[in-house]
């Protein structure tokens, strides 16, 4: 997962307009800015300070980085400006569109993403924060976004897409199962129902640890309503990629996955190792050439494991 954001942009990248327009909502001029390591969107990533002390974080991006990020940052605005206050999440503090350029203005978290491999105490504390912030989102306090069935249609469909065809260096297994898979991914999409607003892309590198422990979930774009134990379900997928957890043993003892039917819990991680491995072998996107290879990481997590969970 390194080298993600190597094409990235920083602060003295942005047209003069989206900094002044930056600097309004903070209401002084920007005299530091640090961009931050991790995530795969090329625009700017930073931790700015102002001439008078105040802290915030800016993400900005246009069309020309990569044409889909504009619209994701619009998305994560429009959920950010309306998650409550008990949410584990940085506060909206203000935005900036002017049709080509997108810049979102968050309070700053002085944090660090968790290590990984997942440390114990690390995994616990971000599983009880997950657990905490299921319930302080439901009923969903966002009315405009999507049900995760609508969210995830098209990454479910993936084993379909392999199906009608399959690449050449596809998981033996995978492909002596394409039909049970298949089937098992459309069980998952049709058990994505509830009114839990989910982040729906928990991994290390949206998460931030502060030095009290406080856990903050960032990144919001993909958000969107389903069951409460969704989100807790996606982090274990990071997990079993790093190694060292039996996350088996905890989907057994979590609170959130525990009474889950087994079968829509194998559905949902089919469903999305078939969109891992039938984006991995495509063209990475503009400007983030790197995620292609996490993809594939993580459909190399998934497969093993859900040979397991189908035997």
């Amino acid at each position: 997962m390194n080298e993600r954001n190597g094409g990235r942009i920083g602060w003295a990248d942005l047209p003069g307009r989206v900094r002044a327009a930056v600097q309004e909502i903070l209401g002084d001029r920007v005299v530091e800015a640090v961009s931050q390591p991790g995530g795969y969107s090329p625009g700017t990533a930073d931790r700015v300070r102002t001439a008078t002390g105040r802290r915030a974080f800016v993400k900005a991006v246009s069309p020309a980085q990569n044409p889909d990020s504009p619209v994701m940052h619009r998305a994560e605005a429009r959920t950010a400006a309306a998650l409550p206050a008990s949410a584990p999440t940085p506060r909206l503090l203000g935005w900036h569109d002017d049709g080509d350029w997108v810049a979102l203005v968050f309070s700053d978290v002085e944090g660090r993403h968790p290590e990984t491999p997942w440390r114990a105490d690390e995994l616990t504390t971000v599983l009880d924060t997950l657990a905490t912030m299921a319930a302080a989102l439901t009923p969903s306090p966002v009315p405009h976004v999507p049900t995760a069935a609508d969210r995830l249609a098209f990454e479910f469909a993936g084993w379909h897409r392999i199906a009608a065809d399959p690449p050449d260096r596809l998981d033996p297994w995978a492909r002596a199962h394409l039909d049970e898979l298949r089937a098992s991914a459309d069980q998952g999409l049709a058990a994505l129902t509830g009114d839990t607003l989910c982040h729906v892309d928990v991994r290390a590198d949206n998460l931030l640890v502060d030095a009290a422990g406080a856990v903050s979930v960032v990144d919001w774009p993909w958000a969107c309503r389903g069951p409460a134990w969704l989100d807790t379900a996606l982090l274990l997928i990071n997990v079993r990629m790093h190694g060292g957890h039996d996350t088996e043993a905890l989907l057994h003892r979590l609170p959130l996955t525990a009474d889950i039917d087994p079968v829509a819990l194998t559905g949902v991680y089919a469903g999305l190792a078939g969109f891992f491995t039938d984006s991995a072998r495509r063209p990475p996107p503009p400007g983030i050439p790197t995620v292609r290879a996490f993809q594939q990481a993580q459909a190399d997590a998934l497969v093993p494991w859900l040979a397991h969970r189908l035997s």
